[in-house]
């Protein structure tokens, strides 16, 4: 059996981690292959990928794009290659190769294991460092955008005193929800 692994952790994720592209590098050298898609991020449990590490068995092949789709730090990384390779399943990465269940193997692959959760760290502390020079500015706001402005809420606001929820959703495309939010928010003040 080969188990091909791809997660990305938000819907749109780019760089060539899309779901599309990891299963379409995969298929490429393994046509045959089982698609296990979990939409997760690595930090979190990830069901669909520990029940592919437990069906797995001898002579299987468990196949992931990059490393940063497999695991997200060395001591992580080195059990699931431990587990798979006690077991005689095969570990394939494809921006990497096959992981062989040898010295030099091990030695190779703690080595990238160590650099990527290097880079990750790295990437951490950059978008930490860009958020904290972002909080200084006067109009920083964390979180996404308002969808709409405050005269559009107030607009739809003045209908429901005429109209029912569902006509001023209608007419403003604002959500029941977010004029239900913005009355309760406004009767409170």
């Amino acid at each position: 059996m080969k188990y091909g692994y791809a997660r990305v952790s938000t819907k749109g994720q780019l760089d060539g981690n899309s779901i599309e592209e990891q299963t379409n590098k995969i298929k490429v050298i393994y046509p045959d292959v089982e698609i296990v898609v979990e939409s997760f991020s690595g930090a979190k449990e990830r069901p669909l990928f520990n029940q592919m590490l437990e069906s797995a068995k001898e002579n299987d092949y468990v196949v992931v794009t990059k490393l940063d789709r497999f695991c997200r730090s060395t001591k992580e990384g080195l059990g699931y290659i431990d587990l798979l390779l006690n077991k005689g399943v095969k570990i394939h990465i494809l921006n990497m190769g096959l992981i062989e269940n040898t010295p030099m193997g091990r030695l190779i692959v703690t080595n990238l294991l160590a650099f990527a959760e290097f880079e990750r760290a790295m990437i951490i502390e950059r978008t930490q460092g860009g958020k904290a020079i972002a909080k200084q500015k006067i109009d920083f706001r964390e979180g996404r955008p308002k969808k709409f402005n405050s005269k559009k809420i107030n607009h739809a606001m003045e209908l429901l005193e005429s109209y029912s929820y569902k006509q001023v959703e209608e007419m403003t495309g604002i959500s029941k929800s977010t004029l239900v939010r913005e009355k309760r928010k406004q009767s409170v003040i």
